[in-house]
């Protein structure tokens, strides 16, 4: 009888205990003009990035930010007809017109970016000859974003720099590039620049963003 009797009194007491474990984060309140409060934790951890864009990429406008490593190539081949006659518009790129590549940059680190293009030197062909950048000009016509993502000029063996702002530690600008050669001179008959992996007659424009 007695170890009955310590069994019910232990039953008894989990009992009690139980809608002390099962009640967390609830509330219960009988009594007229009471109030009643849980609550719910939320957390949402976004990483630190920075995008860039020039020529073939991934769809940015739909938020895709994958990395891609085509180099586009634009060219401009004149011929008796035109050498020296006014600027031309460049050939290749990845969207229409001719010589037009995509631009883009995102950044959710702050509220400006640095934005600059580097060359190695002039465009040169195999001799001495050269073309300067400086005859390489860049239009920026709007693209999917609100604010218009400006080129930084060409110059030869140098870095130029700009700055892309923003507002609410976000920065989103693009633009449509169209690239032209000003072709107001003669130069010397050859192929200058071609970039690739070797940076053939310093073709190759390095353009760098960097977020703070």
């Amino acid at each position: 009888m007695r170890t009955s009797l310590a069994i019910k009194g232990f039953l008894m007491a989990a009992a009690a205990a139980a809608p002390m474990l099962c009640n967390a984060e609830s509330s219960t309140q009988a009594t007229s003009g009471q109030t009643a409060a849980a609550h719910v934790d939320f957390q949402i951890t976004v990483p630190k990035f920075l995008f860039l864009r020039v020529g073939t990429g991934s769809n940015y406008a739909t938020g895709t930010y994958a990395a891609n490593t085509t180099v586009d190539l634009i060219t401009w081949t004149l011929n008796t007809t035109n050498v020296g006659t006014g600027p031309l518009a460049g050939t290749g790129g990845d969207i229409g017109p001719a010589g037009t590549e995509t631009a883009a940059l995102v950044c959710n680190s702050g509220n400006a970016v640095t934005f600059t293009s580097t060359t190695t030197g002039a465009l040169v062909d195999t001799t001495t000859d050269s073309i300067s950048y400086s005859n390489i000009t860049v239009a920026a016509a709007a693209g999917s974003f609100a604010t218009l993502l400006n080129a930084p000029a060409l110059a030869d063996g140098a870095t130029t720099t700009t700055t892309v702002n923003g507002s609410g530690h976000v920065v989103k600008a693009d633009a449509k590039w169209t690239f032209s050669y000003a072709n107001n001179t003669v130069p010397a008959g050859g192929v200058y620049g071609g970039g690739g992996a070797g940076n053939t007659g310093n073709g190759r424009v390095t353009y760098t963003a960097t977020m703070p």
